[in-house]
């Protein structure tokens, strides 16, 4: 293999596929990526067993073939490489190794043999549709930082897909980690009607979240019971998906909620931010106490004292207090788009419904905190 190709299009390329390998492995095979050669087309294969991405791109191929080499290591090179250079990559013949040229430096990396490498078979894929990358993106970012981190109830370590019924169906991403519940959807593409409720593990979602930042453009999905598989701007992404069943979320979500404060999200927050620097690490608990027309907020914590501050807002209904997680709160608010964020509330001891006032295709859902 001989190919040479220029050195931002290589770390872009590498900079997707890297990220996929673990930084350790107790497989070797599994700390390389697959490069191969052919038809005037460079592309990069990495997996971890579970995920697996593959990135293409146009390179000047002298020489077809192909090796693998240590991910991290290849990308920390090319990364540390001048701009605009012209890197020139080569492997076979006596030399068992890659060969990396740019000006004048020059690098030798340890191969192993690309026979080694595991294929992630993608199996049939019934369901498939299209749907905008910008759209894409908004279901993710605005409901993975609700995706619960505890291993013991797996069936949460992702997000939940799924199309609702009725006449003008959605596609809805949800997560929960059993404090906090993000709910977004959008019109269901065409052909994600019939596609089967599915759980996206943590990990996928972050890399096809990295995959599509900056994108526009269609992104080409494709699922079954088991897989989905992620096509965009030359990139084909493969993973399995969370068996186990996602709850009803349903039921959280409460509907007699009628107690309503709108508050200026931005002025919420800062002041939320300011009173939670005292309180511990542990709870981070603030208690709100709301009248007719202004909010207080206060934390208390007996080793370093106590914070208030108050904000003007519209609320109408009876005087309550309620506590809440400082940085749930943060999470939430930092989604909105709008200026206004809707809160929901019943009772110190039910949960809160918090909505963006400039998009109802945005829910989240809050459990208060005894403080």
């Amino acid at each position: 293999m001989k190919i040479t190709i220029e050195r931002g299009a290589l770390l872009k390329s590498l900079s997707h596929v890297q990220s996929v390998v673990e930084r350790r492995n107790t497989i070797p095979i599994l700390s390389n990526v697959l490069i191969q050669a052919s038809g005037g087309a460079l592309s990069f294969t990495a997996t971890d067993l579970d995920m697996e991405i593959v990135e293409s791109l146009v390179a000047d191929v002298i020489e077809e073939g192909g090796t693998t080499a240590p991910a991290h290591t290849l990308y920390d090179i090319v990364r540390k490489l001048p701009d605009g250079s012209q890197v020139q990559l080569e492997s076979g013949g006596k030399d068992p190794r890659l060969m990396l040229r740019a000006g004048r430096s020059e690098f030798a990396l340890a191969c192993l043999p690309r026979e080694d490498f595991p294929v992630l078979s993608a199996g049939e894929l019934p369901h498939s549709f299209a749907i905008e990358a910008k759209e894409l993106a908004k279901l993710i970012d605005k409901s993975k930082f609700a995706i619960s981190m505890e291993e013991t109830r797996y069936y949460l370590n992702g997000i939940y897909f799924h199309v609702t019924d009725g006449k003008s169906p959605k596609l809805r991403a949800v997560a929960t980690d059993g404090h906090r519940l993000a709910r977004v959807e959008t019109d269901a593409p065409k052909g994600s009607e019939s596609m089967p409720g599915i759980i996206v593990p943590r990990k996928t979602v972050l890399e096809i979240s990295r995959l599509i930042e900056d994108g526009d453009g269609p992104v080409q999905v494709a699922v079954s019971d088991a897989k989905i598989r992620f096509e965009f701007d030359g990139a084909v992404l493969t993973s399995k998906l969370i068996d186990g069943t996602f709850p009803d979320y349903n039921r959280v979500i409460p509907d007699g909620n009628d107690k309503v404060l709108a508050v200026n999200g931005k002025e919420f927050s800062q002041a939320v931010d300011r009173v939670a620097t005292i309180s511990t690490e542990k709870s981070r608990a603030v208690k709100l106490n709301l009248e007719r027309g202004r909010l207080g907020l206060a934390v208390t914590n007996p080793e370093s004292g106590n914070a208030n501050e108050e904000i003007l807002v519209d609320y109408n209904a009876d005087p309550m207090e309620i506590g809440f997680n400082a940085r749930y709160l943060l999470d939430i608010t930092s989604q909105l788009d709008g200026e206004e964020a809707r809160f929901l509330l019943a009772d110190a001891g039910a949960p809160t419904i918090v909505r963006d006032a400039k998009d109802d295709a945005v829910l989240y859902v809050l459990m208060p905190m005894r403080v």
